[in-house]
């Protein structure tokens, strides 16, 4: 009988450390399932960060395979005609790309004339500045000049797909840097038509 009592005693302590044992593990696992879903979260706000970051990305691919498209007919067509926003009433403001109301005005012209020919032509709108500034800086503002065109023109009923943008920066002046006269004939918009 003393045989059986140990026996109980020695089973009923293993069932207990076998217990014990289960709830440390399931606290364990618990901890851990917890660190786990912690960063599944944090992977998954990575990858929608990531998923709209390569949405953005799409859309600019599509606009720049937009302007190369339109570059390429540009570059396919013949030259008609240009006009220059460079008139004293609509030369762009030092570090500006804002469209005074005169250029507006003589935009809305140029447009009313496209509309008159009623030609399938192409537009490059090449943007220029003064020496004044930094490069990158001039390459940067001449485009957003050009973009500035492009846009106003756009909202006159222009094709965004007839439009290409070309910045120049201070590598075309038409006048000298030198004077203030100069560097404002060489703040300006050029407007190239082809067919």
């Amino acid at each position: 009988m003393r045989i059986n009592s140990s026996v109980w005693w020695v089973g009923a302590a293993m069932v207990g450390a076998a217990a014990l044992s289960g709830c440390a593990t399931k606290g364990f696992v618990r901890e851990q399932v917890g660190v786990v879903d912690q960063k599944a979260t944090a992977a998954q706000a990575r990858l929608d960060q990531d998923d709209m970051h390569l949405a953005d990305l799409d859309r600019t691919s599509r606009d720049a395979l937009e302007r190369a498209t339109a570059a390429g007919k540009l570059a396919e067509g013949k030259f008609l005609y240009s006009m220059v926003l460079s008139d004293d009433s609509i030369k762009f403001p030092v570090h500006g790309a804002q469209l005074s109301p005169e250029a507006q005005t003589r935009l809305m012209d140029f447009v009313q004339k496209l509309k008159t020919d009623n030609r399938n032509v192409y537009l490059e709108i090449q943007g220029h500045t003064d020496s004044t500034g930094p490069k990158p800086l001039n390459m940067r503002l001449g485009e957003e000049r050009a973009e500035a065109v492009r846009l106003f023109m756009n909202k006159q009923g222009v094709p965004l797909n007839r439009m290409a943008t070309i910045s120049y920066g201070d590598e075309a002046p038409v006048a000298p840097n030198t004077t203030r006269a100069g560097r404002a004939e060489n703040r300006r918009v050029m407007l190239v038509v082809m067919a």
